[in-house]
């Protein structure tokens, strides 16, 4: 026929397609893998362990031989130190400063003790207001009283005004107190003045 490819004697009509290539093989070029026991595994993580306790001790024998770091340890330990005081001194002259200001106002709460003693703070009145409130303010600032009736004498904290004969009195109290003491902190703006009982022997 006139439209059919003309095609030459002993021509092979496949000779145009091109062969399949077989597929390559997954495992070509790679090494086999050895198989694994839980014997290699654990073998394994000891010689991890045992290399970084090794790189541990290591380092801590490099420190302790590090002149360096043992200088940088004293200096922080002294500058902890200096902070220490400097912060414990700032706070007491702090305390000396409301001590210088509030000195002269005592005789305020010399007063007021005395009048409760007389009874003039009855419960309700209003000198018992007014009390009530100065003396507030002086414990918001820091102020402290000392000194009770039958506590030990102690010539650190207490003045003694007078001394009175109790028979029967073996150790030094405190008989009367005369004028409160009062502190801020550390910092003792008077001693309390008191009666002192002594044995009637002397």
């Amino acid at each position: 026929m006139a439209n059919e490819e003309q095609r030459t004697p002993g021509e092979d009509p496949n000779a145009d397609e091109v062969p399949a290539q077989e597929p390559e093989s997954q495992d070509s070029g790679s090494a086999p893998q050895p198989d694994l026991t839980v014997e290699d595994i654990l073998e394994a993580e000891q010689s991890d362990a045992a290399a970084d306790a090794d790189s541990a001790d290591a380092g801590a024998s490099a420190d302790a031989d590090n002149p360096y770091l043992d200088d940088l340890r004293r200096l922080t330990a002294e500058y902890a130190n200096y902070r220490k005081r400097t912060e414990a001194n700032a706070a007491i002259e702090k305390q000396r400063a409301i001590a210088a200001a509030v000195s002269p106002m005592l005789t305020v709460l010399d007063d007021l003790d005395r009048a409760e003693k007389h009874g003039d703070l009855a419960e309700g009145s209003a000198f018992a207001t007014i009390a009530q409130k100065i003396r507030g303010t002086f414990e918001r600032i820091g102020v402290q009283s000392f000194g009770e009736t039958g506590e030990v004498f102690d010539p650190q904290i207490h003045e003694a005004i007078a001394q009175v004969p109790v028979p029967g009195t073996e150790q030094q109290t405190v008989l009367d107190v005369i004028e409160r003491g009062y502190r801020i902190g550390e910092v003792e703006l008077r001693p309390a003045k008191v009666a002192v009982a002594v044995g009637a022997d002397g």
